[in-house]
């Protein structure tokens, strides 16, 4: 399964949020050596299990695909 996840960056608080069938990830971690992005994948990991990025490792907007064990 694909996740359309948009993440907002330097949140006072972790969270996930869903709006019009695109996740919102709002991240405590800078952008900065694949911090927010390992950040990002931990927290989709509690909720949809294994998950990696398929599309946007750089940017805003990202497309996650779960990985079924």
């Amino acid at each position: 399964m694909q996740l359309k996840v948009r993440v907002h960056l330097n949140s006072s608080k972790l969270r996930l949020s869903t709006e019009n069938n695109l996740l919102h990830a709002y991240l405590t971690s800078p952008p900065e050596n694949g911090k927010a992005n390992k950040q990002l994948l931990s927290l989709l990991k509690k909720k949809h299990g294994s998950c990696k990025i398929v599309s946007g490792k750089t940017s805003r907007n990202k497309i996650i695909e779960t990985i079924k064990a």
